[in-house]
């Protein structure tokens, strides 16, 4: 096996006759010039890495693609939460134990990392396309098997092995989405829109898993519930013959390369690179497992601070309803900060990312921390404005995050993969581990979670200051900027040299 000390340049050159697009300043494209020789051979001045033949474009069909996979996201997300708040009345309704409820949820989380680790595999074989249709398959028989499970006639065992082998399903299908949304924005989005479609399919999960909460409760029957959700999933999944496997015409450069492997990125990571285009610097290596450590630490601490809001508030002198509202709180306020953030990252803050993480992440780490003194009675304001900075801080970060992992690897799949198949992995790991730390009935007050918190805050800032050893540089950002100012460069000199040629041909 052949390795690279060294980032080697790009080698492909451009033939003689090699037709580019011109751009409108809404860059769509009007017509192709062909290249004439000598300018294709100026070209190569402009700058070491060469306009892939055919040009850049882009195509408004993106905008239904990513629609339809923050919809198909919402509904995968949906299945986790589902049976969280309807615990009591499913054991009851079918004469099974809390912990055989509760396993209904964690062995989502359990398969994430399996699952995940697969998709960047799929996805290189037989495209986008094809990994959302395997999702899609695998929701139908998660919902309908769920359903079936609802049959009076089953003993308790029976109903529970269906309502179970369900969610194995739905544990496959969720990660195929959430996992496509780097890979997505990449394969259709140019350099301006990336982080904000990135960002749109990252915070759909959370949504979703806010609606199955929401939503499961409203009827009186758990049967009535299950067979809601199954009637929503199958309505949404025809979406997935609305997400192309790939434009045409990539939008950028890293767009028309190949999608990468996982384990081309496991490999680079331990420094033997199978290809020059997966090689990645020490610097790089290091900012990869830095970017982990911040994204798994902070996902983790959402997903566990979410399943586990009624059980930290409620020994404190909090109902539900206001255990209920701070956690909507969180989601929310990190949702509008998301949508508002994200199109900055794109145009006004566009090599800033890492800065922007090392600024934010430090500073989320210590709201996390400060909880284990704002968890008390008669705080309920402070708590919401603690809860909002956690979400703001949070959620906005996981786009970025995504964006530059993608941008340190240059393989979206595979690194959006190893991140979120950590976060979840980790999610487990807390939501376990505070479970363990709850105070007995002799606690002051009984069966807090004051130790609980402490881990949580203690993490939460190992990875928050964990972000000052980012640099982050962006070189994929960079290769295709130079890659797009080339080819409108050559387009002009082109264009130029049609206008002169003109009048002698007349």
């Amino acid at each position: 096996m052949r390795h690279f000390s060294a980032m080697a340049p790009e080698s492909l050159e451009k033939q003689e006759g090699t037709q580019i697009e011109t751009r409108t300043p809404g860059n769509v494209v009007d017509e192709k010039i062909e290249l004439s020789p000598i300018v294709a051979t100026e070209s190569r001045s402009h700058s070491s890495i060469s306009v892939p033949e055919g040009g850049y474009r882009l195509y408004k069909r993106r905008f239904i693609g990513i629609v339809a996979l923050v919809l198909l996201n919402i509904v995968a997300a949906m299945a986790w939460t589902w049976f969280g708040p309807i615990s009591n009345k499913t054991a009851a309704e079918f004469n099974i134990t809390l912990d055989q409820v509760n396993w209904l949820g964690n062995v989502m989380a359990v398969l994430y990392l399996p699952t995940a680790l697969l998709i960047p595999g799929i996805v290189s074989r037989w495209g986008i396309r094809r990994c959302t249709e395997i999702g899609g398959v695998a929701l139908i028989l998660a919902s309908w098997l769920r359903y079936a499970g609802t049959a009076k006639s089953l003993s308790p065992a029976g109903a529970y092995a269906l309502l179970f082998i369900g969610q194995v399903f739905a544990a496959i299908a969720q990660p195929m989405y959430q996992c496509l949304g780097t890979k997505y924005s990449e394969t259709w989005f140019d350099t301006k829109g990336r982080t904000t479609a990135t960002m749109i399919v990252a915070i759909a999960n959370p949504v979703g898993g806010a609606v199955g909460q929401l939503v499961s409760p409203i009827v009186d029957s758990t049967r009535t519930s299950i067979l809601i959700l199954g009637i929503a999933t199958t309505v949404v999944v025809p979406c997935v013959f609305l997400i192309g496997n790939k434009p045409p015409t990539p939008p950028t450069y890293a767009a028309s390369k190949p999608p990468g492997s996982l384990w081309a990125l496991l490999l680079a990571m331990a420094g033997r690179a199978p290809t020059r285009e997966s090689f990645m610097s020490v610097r790089e290596r290091i900012d990869f497992g830095v970017i982990i450590v911040v994204f798994g630490f902070l996902v983790a601490a959402i997903a566990s601070f979410s399943i586990l809001t009624n059980q930290i508030f409620e020994p404190v002198g909090y109902n539900e309803e206001t255990s209920g509202l701070l956690g909507a709180c969180l989601l929310l306020a990190g949702i509008v900060a998301a949508i508002i953030t994200a199109p900055l990252f794109d145009r006004v803050f566009t090599y800033h990312l890492a800065l922007s993480v090392k600024i934010c992440a430090p500073i989320t780490g210590i709201v996390w921390l400060s909880l284990i003194w704002a968890v008390k009675p008669n705080n309920t304001a402070g708590l919401f404005v603690v809860m909002a900075i956690i979400g703001i801080g949070s959620l906005t970060m996981l786009p970025v995050a995504l964006e530059l992992a993608c941008e340190t690897t240059r393989n979206a799949d595979a690194s959006s993969a190893i991140l979120w198949s950590t976060g979840n992995t980790l999610s487990i790991m807390f939501v376990l581990a505070q479970q363990e730390l709850r105070a007995g009935p002799d606690g002051r007050p009984p069966l807090n979670m004051k130790k609980a918190l402490i881990l949580n805050g203690v993490f939460c800032m190992v990875g928050g200051f964990a972000a000052v050893l980012l640099k982050g540089e962006q070189t994929r950002k960079k290769q295709d900027e130079e890659k797009q100012e080339q080819s409108e460069a050559i387009a002009t000199a082109n264009t130029e040299n049609n206008a002169e040629s003109a009048p002698q041909t007349a």
